[in-house]
């Protein structure tokens, strides 16, 4: 993470994703969960500081963002990689765009997409199996798009020796 939430890697994912560039959450910082507890506090803050506020979705994510970076700096001689599930979709359905993963149709393809992967159990898990999980069929999706980039690393953005952060973490996304 930057101090300032902005990322080439975002920027990177964000025009691959185009039309759909609002799918990549940007600005996560350290200090916003760090320093703040309530999220209207936490975005006057930023723009005190001349920065962009961030949304309530992803100020949500704050406390499990703040978890895996205290792990991946805590690992840094494991190979852990940053992933996003809708790159990982994007180069699935080769290069086309995808409909929203909350329709019908973008719940369909990607289960279609998923399935053309070896993910057989995609259907079950789709049903019965999440049933009082809390997980909706969206994050059952993500979920295996992400592990298809852990064993099928096809990219990254941006490629390359990536820029690193203050404390020396790749600011990179793998598909």
């Amino acid at each position: 993470m930057t101090d300032d939430g902005e990322r080439a890697c975002d920027r990177l994912a964000r025009e691959r994703l185009r039309p759909h560039s609002s799918r990549v959450f940007t600005g996560a910082r350290r200090w916003l969960w760090t320093e703040f507890s309530d999220p209207d506090a936490a975005n006057r803050d930023a723009l005190l500081r001349g920065q962009k506020r961030v949304s309530r979705q992803l100020w949500h994510l704050g406390p499990k963002i703040i978890e895996v970076d205290t792990f991946v700096r805590a690992n840094g001689s494991r190979d852990i990689r940053e992933a996003h599930p809708e790159l990982v979709f994007l180069r699935l359905n080769a290069g086309r765009p995808l409909p929203s993963k909350k329709s019908e149709a973008g719940i369909d393809l990607r289960r279609k997409l998923l399935k053309r992967e070896g993910i057989r159990d995609i259907d079950r898990w789709l049903t019965g199996e999440r049933i009082g999980t809390g997980a909706k069929s969206d994050d059952v999706l993500d979920a295996c798009a992400v592990a298809i980039a852990a064993r099928d690393v096809a990219g990254c953005v941006p490629e390359g020796m990536p820029p690193r952060d203050a404390y020396g973490l790749a600011m990179q996304i793998w598909s």
